[in-house]
């Protein structure tokens, strides 16, 4: 299978879905369900593709900026081709798109990416069983998922710059109509709220790209390199190498794209849109909403505002982690004050979003960056684990609304007992959430908070003084909803056999990420973010930043045999 099939079908083949959707007769609207399943789940089945001829070795596993550099074009009198003869089976493809102004059509995978599209992958099949309840225009609402699940797939692979801010920008338009279309009694107001939120953010986004693509070597050209590319690699590697863009410029571009990405991760103070769009979203898109939309937030931060500006990054550091901590605390709190259901889930995922920005942000790098980079492994260690958990816990919340008709914690109880497989799939989904030991919450948080601690003693203790936060909420809200007795809800049918199907996987994939972190996700992801820190360390030397050594006498988390 070549690269360009490949990484092509991975977000054109749920777009194609959408078209055969539209195109259903209308008397066939009750088949569009299975025709959105059969799309979804063959783009699963694309991303575990993807991730075996990652993580089988060869060259598709060798660092993203040497296979990228295989992939060349090639500029002949005036016409653009392609010379891929040395590059098949990377896992990386480059094509011309718009010559004149060097745009791309430029796909890869690496560790942090390949890690994000498996779990869009899941996330979306999951959703779009759960969304077989839907009777509303079911053909509109099935194009528009596919459309979404299209455009958060092509955020992942874009290597352009333009090519991932299209994607970026695509995914606002069906989540805006899935909101105002198929949500709640406010879904108009929670709708726009969002589009608003997340546009304001795009804008400082494309102005960072401008930056970049705009700025001036001036009398000494960096060797190989001119201004004028949307390269995502070859910028990074510039950053990180050459200190070609000088400490201002780099000051400036970084906190362009923090504010763009904070607003989508959401972080304080730009969160308020987050628990609106969930109370009133239907289900499925709530947990497309948790599960994938808001880690667009947390990639863009670590492919693209630490890479690409990181001496910025390194002034802006102490502020970055008070935010992200915060964050955690303040969403904690918010959460435990709720009375809906749905929007204590919604500020428990600003807290762990916090844990995000955190790990980045605790750049200890003057005695060498080990500690910098299991604050880094941490980041995107907490993005897949609130995936799995975040997409549970909204699936979970909207399987007792469609029995009970309610959110109010205040009226719910006893549901253990006339519930009991309902209550044992929640017990470990919330407790996975809350970072119990032995479950995937608790792996990316254990990082963050060690990471955090290297970097500040007092951020690193009120990191972990969250944890009894998670932890209050998280035991109030399962004495709330499961324990005592309430005569109200007996007969209240359990899990259905469908209903099991969705949960099941996120139940094992929260006990197996817990157990086996090593084997099931850091032994093929670490790498790639080992050489993304490597990378981002080197970058504030070379801008006059502390100097970061290669062997700081911390192990590293996978050893690899090359």
């Amino acid at each position: 299978m070549s690269d360009l099939f490949l990484l092509t079908s991975l977000w054109l083949v749920p777009l194609l879905g959408a078209g055969v959707v539209l195109l259903l007769p209308k008397g066939a609207e009750r088949h569009a369900r299975y025709v959105a399943t059969a799309f979804t789940g063959l783009a699963f089945l694309l991303t575990l593709v993807a991730l075996a001829a990652y993580v089988s070795g060869g060259s598709a596993s060798a660092p993203l900026a040497e296979r990228a550099g295989r992939n060349v074009l090639t500029h002949e009198i005036g016409v653009v081709g392609v010379d891929e003869s040395r590059g098949l089976g990377d896992l990386v493809v480059r094509r011309a798109w718009m010559p004149a102004f060097n745009i791309e059509y430029y796909l890869g995978l690496d560790g942090v990416s390949v890690s994000l599209v498996v779990l869009t992958g899941l996330i979306s099949l999951l959703a779009c069983l759960a969304s077989w309840g839907i009777e509303k225009q079911p053909r509109g609402y099935y194009a528009l998922f596919l459309l979404l699940v299209a455009s958060m797939t092509g955020v992942f692979l874009a290597l352009d710059l333009v090519l991932f801010y299209v994607f970026f920008e695509v995914m606002l338009l069906p989540m805006y109509f899935l909101i105002a279309l198929w949500g709640g009694e406010d879904r108009e107001y929670a709708a726009i709220k969002f589009l608003l939120y997340t546009l304001f953010g795009s804008v400082f986004i494309l102005v960072a790209i401008l930056i970049l693509y705009f700025w001036s070597p001036g009398d000494a050209p960096v060797a190989g390199f001119q201004a004028g590319t949307f390269d995502l690699v070859t910028l990074t590697s510039i950053a990180s190498t050459t200190g070609y863009y000088g400490r201002w410029i780099q000051d400036w571009v970084f906190v362009l794209f923090l504010i763009g990405f904070l607003v989508k991760l959401p972080s304080f103070p730009f969160h308020t849109w987050l628990p609106d769009a969930h109370v009133q979203a239907p289900t499925p898109i709530s947990m497309i909403l948790a599960g994938v939309l808001l880690k667009v937030g947390g990639y863009g931060l670590i492919r693209l505002a630490w890479p690409l500006a990181p001496a910025g990054a390194l002034d802006w550091s102490y502020a970055t982690a008070a935010v992200g901590v915060f964050s955690i605390i303040y969403g904690a709190l918010a959460a435990m004050a709720q009375t809906d259901f749905k929007k204590l889930v919604a500020y428990s995922s600003i807290s762990h979003m916090g844990y995000v920005t955190l790990g980045m942000a605790a750049m200890n790098l003057a005695g060498g960056a080990g500690y910098y980079a299991y604050g880094v492994n941490g980041a995107m260690y907490m993005m897949l684990a609130h995936g799995i958990t975040s997409a549970a816990m909204f699936f979970l919340v909207g399987v007792i609304y469609d029995r009970a008709h309610t959110r109010d914690l205040d009226k719910l109880g006893g549901l253990n007992d006339v519930m009991p497989v309902y209550g044992a799939v929640s017990y470990v989904i919330f407790f996975g959430s809350m970072g119990l030991p032995g479950l995937c919450g608790f792996v990316a948080e254990i990082f963050v908070v060690l990471a955090a601690f290297h970097y500040n003693v007092w951020l690193g203790v009120l990191a972990a003084a969250a944890v009894v936060l998670t932890a209050g909420y998280i035991l109030w809200t399962i004495q709330r909803v499961f324990l005592g007795r309430n005569d109200r809800w007996q007969g209240l049918p359990d899990l259905t056999p469908r209903e099991v199907v969705i949960a099941a996987p996120l139940v094992v994939l929260t006990v197996l990420m817990g157990v086996l972190p090593q084997a099931l996700v850091l032994s093929w992801m670490s790498p790639s973010v080992d050489r993304t820190v490597a990378g981002i360390a080197s970058g504030t030397r070379t801008a006059g930043g502390p100097m970061a050594k290669q062997d700081d006498g911390v192990p590293p988390l996978v050893v690899e045999a090359r």
